[in-house]
């Protein structure tokens, strides 16, 4: 989901931030993390530009071309179906190498670099990494970049390397001005290294938590296809374990009639009815059941079997991540509330308490996931109408599309609504033998509707 670059001058340590941030990473949701490089290679162009920093026989122009062709081909064939997956990619490398290099080395100007790589992604988290040029030279003639040959890079002398820092600045630094549409890009640093891996660590640490802690939308991929394909998945495995031998007689209303002949409105209304607002305060979870953790995971336990907090968080996906210590609060709260409850552990060796939704919650934990799109609008109609019906919620949250369908926030309500009929059917209407919606009209019935006994 997330296209994070490791940039800063040869001998700065890209190499070893990259290998920390993976490790740093592995305690979020990401399906996968991928390492790469720029320029690669092992790809034919790739491998041009890198013979061309290596002799240096090249114009800057003919360079900054190479270097902007592997990029947007890196891009589009490899990087881009990885975030689509959900997958984190880490990068040393990408396009503000090319805009020091090329633009201010090599004199093309920042512009026309940009210009150049305009077709490639936009790195989500750029992390800067810098240190004294004359630890930097001393790495490279000693380290790995030097045993791999004998014959020195074009800039691999003091007076580039301190123009190369200076450059690196003007493009990252605090009021660096970068051309669209790598201005978007969000920068942590600069990060020095010029002390212990341990020190090295810890600022990488910070600076990646913070970044995904805060979920920002990402650059190169629509967050609502990521998290639909991610529930795809988690439909997909849920159906194979129902068909396992022994699996409970049960499981085809668990799977398509989990709604449990309620109408999501009288879910929305029960789940208020346990969620005690003074209770929820101490207990330091949301006052009302509408939030992105409350939804994101007794959603997520809506489709798995036991579990325990490390596993679910792998379960929540990108789009869904919820901070360790928060899962566990709200965890405490389910099992206080009854949403949940504690299972014996069957798994040798493990200690990790064990827990499962209750089946009477089930049809809330699937709705929260059918209704995600529009969980922002829903909070906000609740906080203004506190007493008012749940039959009268979407009514009221769909009426600009009714007053003017073509102002922006209508658009924007119909994207969701589109978000919503297509997570409805993979996950069906909830009730069984009954299609699910496929328009606005259906959902508003859908919503308030009773299923006949």
């Amino acid at each position: 989901m997330y296209l994070i670059t490791v940039e800063g001058g040869d001998g700065s340590g890209k190499g070893e931030a990259v290998r920390i941030l993976r490790q740093v990473a592995a305690d979020f949701p990401f399906p996968d993390i991928h390492l790469t490089h720029e320029p690669r290679r092992h790809s034919e162009i790739g491998a041009l530009a890198m013979d061309a920093v290596r002799k240096g026989n090249r114009t800057p122009l003919e360079e900054a071309g190479l270097f902007a062709a592997d990029r947007v081909d890196h891009s589009h064939t490899w990087i881009k179906p990885r975030l689509m997956k959900g997958d984190l990619v880490i990068s040393d490398r990408n396009v503000h190498s090319s805009l020091v290099y090329q633009g201010i080395i090599g004199d093309l100007g920042v512009e026309s670099v940009a210009e150049m790589n305009r077709g490639a992604l936009i790195p989500d988290l750029v992390v800067w990494v810098d240190c004294d040029p004359d630890v930097a030279l001393k790495r490279i003639s000693t380290g790995t970049l030097r045993s791999s040959s004998k014959e020195g890079e074009y800039f691999e002398t003091s007076e580039i390397q301190l123009r190369l820092r200076a450059g690196y600045y003007s493009v990252l630094g605090k009021d660096s001005q970068v051309p669209a549409p790598f201005d978007k890009c969000l920068v942590a640093g600069p990060i020095l290294n010029e002390g212990s891996k341990v020190e090295l660590r810890k600022s990488l640490r910070a600076a990646l938590r913070k970044f995904l802690t805060m979920r920002p939308p990402p650059q190169n991929v629509n967050p609502e296809e990521v998290d639909r394909q991610h529930l795809a998945r988690m439909v997909k495995n849920m159906r194979k374990q129902r068909r396992l031998p022994g699996a409970p007689k049960e499981a085809t209303a668990l799977v398509e009639g989990w709604l449990s002949k309620k109408t999501p409105a009288q879910w929305m209304k029960d789940a208020e009815k346990v969620w005690e607002m003074k209770k929820a305060r101490e207990a330091d979870v949301t006052a009302r059941p509408i939030s992105h953790s409350c939804w994101s995971i007794l959603g997520t336990l809506s489709f798995i079997d036991s579990t325990d907090i490390p596993r679910l968080r792998r379960k929540l996906g990108p789009v869904r991540s919820v901070t360790q210590r928060h899962t566990q609060r709200m965890i405490r709260w389910y099992e206080q509330i009854g949403f949940t409850h504690r299972q014996q552990a069957h798994v040798p060796f493990s200690d990790a308490p064990l827990f499962k939704i209750r089946d009477e919650w089930v049809g809330l934990g699937r709705l929260q996931l059918a209704m995600w799109p529009l969980m922002g609008e829903i909070a906000a109609w609740r906080r203004r109408n506190a007493r008012k019906n749940w039959d009268e919620a979407l009514i009221d949250i769909l009426k600009p599309i009714q007053v003017d369908s073509k102002k922006k926030s209508a658009i924007e309500l119909q994207a969701k609504i589109e978000a919503i009929l297509g997570r409805l059917e993979m996950l069906t209407s909830g009730h069984k033998d009954c299609p699910a919606p496929i328009s606005i009209e259906q959902l508003l019935a859908w919503w308030k509707t009773a299923i006949p006994e």
